[in-house]
């Protein structure tokens, strides 16, 4: 269900006027899709994130069936810098393959990471840094109403990380093991009315007999504060594997740092067609503290209460005289 992400990646459910900088008063998760926000978690955040579905497959020419469970999970962690994240992500899966084509079926019995990730994810282009430009204009209804053009400017980070998989992994092709790179450029839109839009674009195991290409969609849409859902395709094209994935659901946001979220994924064809149910949360330890900014009076202010200090001194020496 979830090729093994953020991301957790994933997706960020937040609202328009939420996104004016890393760090947001509520969770920022990359659930419930498997797209990759922009955004980065914020300093001093440790952020888990982690699902369960249901495998059903069913391959038309190769006569086999799959059935079975699967569990994701992402941990991101801001460091040093607002823009930068670090992650450590996977998805396994136990399943069994069963072939129909013979009198007797035979079953095949599977189980490993079809996944695993740790890298890093910097933001290097934030259209909504100056905060002060977005501010609504109080005394004009269609003002604020109105298209905002420069919505149409997306934020833009960059992925960097490393693959880990096991030899005679059973949903990786043939020969492929140990470290291979991963790269992504993640973009995203925050558009008026509580919409975003995230697009990834995502070049996996490079250099393998499995270097796939990925483009992920996603659509979301925040109702309320508390409710959101999206819409989302995921496109995957390699020597080994092909197809394109489609996704729907909604999420809950329980606490400013617990959400719950629920989704169905499911494609067009039949070499294999899929079909999967998936449940999951997200949830962060918020230890993120805002930096001090020093706006240049502060030492000015300093010398100003020192002299008013002297002069009032100064008074009560007079008046004791």
């Amino acid at each position: 269900m979830r090729i093994l992400k953020s991301s957790f990646v994933l997706l960020l459910i937040l609202s328009f006027s939420a996104t004016y900088a890393q760090y947001t008063e509520v969770i920022n998760s990359n659930r419930p899709g498997v797209s990759e926000s922009a955004f980065s978690v914020g300093t001093g955040v440790v952020q888990f994130e982690a699902g369960a579905f249901a495998v059903s497959e069913e391959h038309a020419l190769a006569n086999y069936e799959v059935s079975g469970f699967g569990l994701d999970f992402a941990i991101r962690y801001g460091l040093l810098f607002e823009q930068l994240e670090l992650q450590l992500d996977g998805v396994y899966q136990n399943d069994t393959q069963t072939f129909t084509g013979t009198n007797i079926p035979t079953k095949n019995p599977r189980s490993n990471f079809r996944n695993f990730t740790i890298g890093a994810k910097y933001l290097v282009y934030d259209p909504y840094k100056n905060a002060e430009e977005a501010k609504p204009n109080i005394y004009s209804y269609h003002a604020n109403r109105a298209f905002n053009w420069k919505s149409l400017i997306p934020a833009v980070s960059v992925f960097a990380g490393a693959n880990i998989d096991s030899k005679a992994n059973p949903y990786t092709a043939f020969g492929v093991e140990g470290v291979s790179p991963k790269i992504m450029l993640a973009t995203q839109n925050n558009f008026n009315g509580g919409w975003v839009f995230v697009m990834n674009f995502i070049k996996d195991r490079i250099g393998t007999n499995q270097s796939d290409f990925q483009y992920i969609l996603t659509l979301t849409h925040s109702f309320t504060p508390q409710w959101v859902v999206f819409g989302e395709t995921q496109g995957i094209q390699s020597d080994f594997y092909a197809d394109n994935i489609f996704r729907f659901g909604g999420a809950y946001l329980w606490t400013k740092d617990f959400q719950l979220d629920a989704n169905i994924a499911f494609n067009t064809k039949d070499t294999p067609s899929i079909f999967n149910i998936a449940f999951g949360a997200s949830y962060r330890l918020d230890f993120h503290k805002d930096k001090e900014i020093d706006n240049g009076t502060s030492a000015k202010d300093s010398k100003g209460d020192k002299r008013k200090k002297k002069k009032k001194k100064k008074k009560e020496d007079d008046f004791d005289s």
